[in-house]
């Protein structure tokens, strides 16, 4: 419990760590021990300089994810442009065939602004958290959300010009996401208004798909600019409430990304192209509480981590059941 408490922590800023001896179980000391053996030591370097060309090619996950993006926001521009109401609104609070569909971060604000329950928003609330709970939580990032894409591209731009010396990574504490969240929220309760939607690059970007752009079209490109040029995933890793929200129902979710300890060689690709890299680290020699064991529930269930790793020893299962893709 302790452990997975641990993990709901680093959601909200807590710094990885190695689990205590009370934590780790027996299994997991007896296969690092083996790992450090001169043997084993050397088995993983020669693995290492094998198969280190072997993840450039492999983007099955994140092609998946690109057209999922493009899709969900394509329905909605098309059902506005061809008025057949299969979907109305945008991301932040829409319709389904007739069905609520509300953003929780956005929900909530709301009805603080209010000082209400809206009976709506509670329904369409409820839908949304249990269909990414059934998907794996933080999914809403990494597979529906359009402003992700952009920032996916820009991470491209800043690591390209980052290998040319050009930028540099300025990383924030990711605790700073906790404060955000509980400032606006508060700042709802107090002006009656919901602040956060105002510079909210998800909604502007939904909405400018739909709708056409507006002048806050320029917030967006601003925050892509600091993602390129100054801090890294800037607005994603340490500023975004919406993905805390949806990172509490990914702790319990269905979907999950598996690790195998046995068959991971601590290369550290993985690290490299994770949206979240604080969620890999018990990828890293003696991180690991179990031989096996779930991500920690900030982990947007990208699948880089699963491309990148030659080794399969991180893959998408269901909780209780063996390795399903």
């Amino acid at each position: 419990m302790s452990w997975f408490l641990h993990k709901l922590a680093m959601m909200f800023g807590a710094e990885p760590r190695k689990p205590t001896a009370a934590e780790e179980t027996e299994a997991a000391r007896e296969m690092k021990r083996f790992k450090k053996t001169p043997a084993e030591v050397i088995k993983r370097k020669e693995i290492i300089a094998e198969e280190a060309n072997l993840i450039s090619g492999r983007h099955k996950w994140r092609n998946l994810r690109w057209a999922s993006i493009l899709g969900i926001n394509a329905l909605f521009i098309l059902s506005f442009q061809f008025d057949v109401q299969l979907v109305e609104g945008a991301l932040t609070a829409s319709r389904f065939l007739g069905f609520h569909m509300a953003d929780p971060n956005a929900a909530l604000q709301v009805m603080l602004a209010f000082k209400e329950v809206m009976l709506n928003l509670v329904i369409g609330t409820v839908t949304v958290v249990f269909l990414w709970w059934l998907v794996g939580g933080r999914a809403f990032c990494s597979w529906a959300c359009p402003y992700h894409l952009l920032a996916e591209w820009a991470e491209a731009i800043h690591l390209f010009l980052a290998r040319r010396g050009w930028v540099k990574d300025h990383p924030f504490h990711r605790g700073m996401r906790l404060v955000l969240w509980v400032a606006f929220m508060a700042l709802a309760f107090l002006t009656g208004y919901t602040v956060f939607e105002y510079i909210n690059p998800v909604g502007i970007v939904s909405r400018a798909l739909i709708y056409g752009p507006t002048f806050a079209v320029i917030w967006v490109i601003f925050l892509l600019g600091v993602e390129i040029f100054f801090s890294r995933r800037f607005w994603c890793r340490y500023v975004c409430p919406i993905g805390l929200t949806y990172g509490i129902t990914g702790a319990i979710a269905p979907v999950q990304i598996k690790y195998d300890l046995s068959k991971c060689v601590h290369e550290g690709e993985c690290r490299a192209v994770c949206l979240v890299p604080h969620v890999l680290e018990i990828t890293k020699m003696g991180y690991a509480q179990d031989t096996t064991e779930f991500i920690g529930p900030d982990c947007t269930r990208c699948g880089l981590c699963v491309d990148a790793c030659p080794q399969e020893a991180l893959s998408f299962t269901l909780r209780g059941l063996d390795k399903i893709l």
